[in-house]
């Protein structure tokens, strides 16, 4: 890559920074629903399936968007999605703060998750032209260390402000910054460095060419690993920390909400810090097979111990969902594992391909829980009249996210390995 001019470094630094920002934002409305899943609960008095379908309403239609979103940033580049994205988003979060009945609230998770849908994927198209190859992992995992600002946030915080001001209230004011951030993303966002001026080559934006160019991602064998290991892993912690984490800790382990918010914000402390450390020891090493294995291994084995039925003191719990937190950040090296075995001009659509799964699994997974629990339980209900549900019943769901992560953490065997350097350039 052509070294950049100070003036270009400027450009691309703040524009990143913008991006960060917005990504921070995506980060607090994907767990959000965690946070505040009593108040929800009670403010549209429904069971444990029906609450894990509001959360994942937002999964589903990020899911969907995934692929779109690959080909819209290969195509158009991130700075007009970006744009398109937080209008989206600010009108989803105002209805979802407006919301009267369960119904608008489904509506305003919807369109929350279609806003933010694009920002993760533009990220990682901003990073692939604007930075050095070698340094991709390592700027992923900072990006993501700053962006899990947005789930730490969506935990302890988020209760507590929540219980002060009204859950409704925090939802307007994320309307209002989804806006400030498009407007910041027209004006300071530019999809690539053009240091002589000549514009860089992209896929047309043909239906054949995007239907060809994603067939290839799709039959290139090397891509499928990376897609299921990040369907395990991503997919059983956005089932968990996007809704489960608190009601476990609460009904099952018997903590009090506070410290129930603060095991999850450990959780994603942990992970915020295993994103930047995961990363940037993979591009040390230049290796990416072997810290995956390893990483995603521990993954596993700790949601083992989580569905014992072991309690550990309140300071072991504390100190395993921070370890929990770092370990499952082993998946944010699929994107790079998915980048490097595909053509450069195609990272956009290859990194978008492994993150869809992630999001699909914790879609499913969601309501799937919920459901398990849901035919377990007994008819008991909490003083408020809300269900109350018993260890058992948790243990029972949160059983298929431990196979999911069992599951994600045996296809990183399978993960090939690149070096830390993308092979279609190697061979060049």
């Amino acid at each position: 890559m052509t070294p950049l001019d100070p003036q270009q470094r400027r450009r691309r630094n703040l524009a990143l920074a913008v991006v960060v920002g917005a990504y921070i934002l995506s980060f607090f409305q994907r767990f959000a629903p965690a946070g505040i899943a009593p108040d929800l609960a009670a403010a549209f008095d429904t069971s444990a399936a029906s609450l894990g379908a509001l959360a994942a309403t937002y999964f589903y239609v990020y899911t969907v968007m995934q692929l779109p979103t690959g080909i819209l940033a290969d195509t158009l580049g991130p700075r007009r999605i970006l744009v398109a994205g937080g209008i989206v988003a600010a009108a989803g979060s105002l209805l979802f703060a407006l919301a009267p009945d369960l119904s608008s609230a489904l509506i305003g998770r919807t369109l929350i998750g279609l806003g933010v849908s694009v920002t993760f994927i533009a990220m990682l198209k901003i990073l692939a032209v604007w930075y050095d190859e070698s340094r991709f992992a390592t700027m992923v995992g900072l990006c993501m260390l700053i962006g899990n600002l947005g789930s730490v946030l969506a935990g302890a915080p988020l209760s507590w402000l929540a219980q002060a001001a009204g859950w409704r209230g925090v939802f307007v004011g994320a309307a209002v910054l989804s806006a400030i951030f498009a407007v910041a993303c027209g004006l300071l966002v530019r999809d690539r460095p053009d240091s002589d001026g000549t514009p860089q080559a992209r896929p047309r934006f043909d239906r054949t060419v995007i239907l060809s160019a994603l067939m290839s991602v799709l039959k290139n064998r090397d891509t499928w690993p990376a897609m299921i290991v990040n369907a395990g892993i991503s997919g059983s912690f956005f089932a968990f920390a996007g809704l489960w984490a608190t009601p476990f800790l609460t009904q099952a382990h018997g903590l009090s909400r506070e410290a129930a918010t603060s095991h999850a914000s450990l959780y994603f402390a942990g992970f915020a810090l295993g994103c930047v450390l995961i990363g940037s020891f993979s591009d040390r090493i230049g290796k990416r097979r072997p810290v995956l294995i390893a990483s995603s291994h521990l993954y596993a084995a700790i949601w083992l111990l989580l569905l014992s039925g072991i309690e550990p003191p309140l300071t072991a719990s504390y100190a395993l969902f921070a370890l929990m937190g770092l370990s499952t950040a082993s998946f944010t090296l699929t994107w790079a594992c998915a980048k490097e075995v595909n053509p450069p001009l195609l990272s956009g659509m290859s990194t978008s391909v492994a993150n869809m799964c992630g999001f699909l699994t914790g879609a499913l997974l969601q309501p799937a829980v919920g459901w398990v629990m849901d035919q377990r339980w007994d008819g008991a209900l909490t003083a408020s009249g809300a269900r109350l549900y018993s260890p058992g019943d948790y243990r029972s769901g949160l059983l298929l996210l431990a196979v999911t992560a069992v599951v994600g953490a045996a296809a990183a065997w399978r993960i090939r390995e690149t070096g830390c350097r993308n092979i279609w350039q190697a061979r060049d």
